[in-house]
């Protein structure tokens, strides 16, 4: 086993790790880890929101719709990704939020991969 090549597939390995394939959260002998940037398998069925606005945002995002509709908030302006490879790009202090409009599938890319943002699991 070559240590230094990984093969997987995004949606197996996204649903082990609430969507992200690739950041600072992963062990730090996995191939996968980073602190440059972080990737994430997003599968959003429609409805779903999320819990709460980031503020105060580190990082720089790219997100590309692969399929679905989905609309990312940000203070005063709404960006809806309507057709495969629509995308958005904002940079750090830009807030933002979002909501699946269809059942959505889309690839982001976070740099740089930063702790802090991730939301506790929900109290059922």
């Amino acid at each position: 086993m070559d240590d230094n090549v990984y093969t997987g597939s995004a949606g197996p390995d996204a649903a082990l790790d609430r969507g992200w394939l690739l950041g600072h959260f992963k062990d730090a002998g996995d191939l996968r880890h980073s602190e440059a940037l972080e990737i994430k398998w997003g599968v959003h069925p429609r409805g779903e929101r999320r819990r709460q606005w980031v503020r105060g945002e580190e990082r720089t995002t790219f997100q590309i719709l692969v399929e679905g509709r989905f609309r990312v908030e940000f203070p005063g302006r709404g960006v809806v990704l309507a057709e495969r490879g629509d995308y958005v790009v904002w940079g750090r202090g830009v807030d933002h939020s979002w909501v699946a409009e269809e059942d959505s599938t889309l690839l982001t890319v976070r740099w740089p991969s930063v702790p802090g943002y991730a939301l506790p699991p929900t109290q059922e």
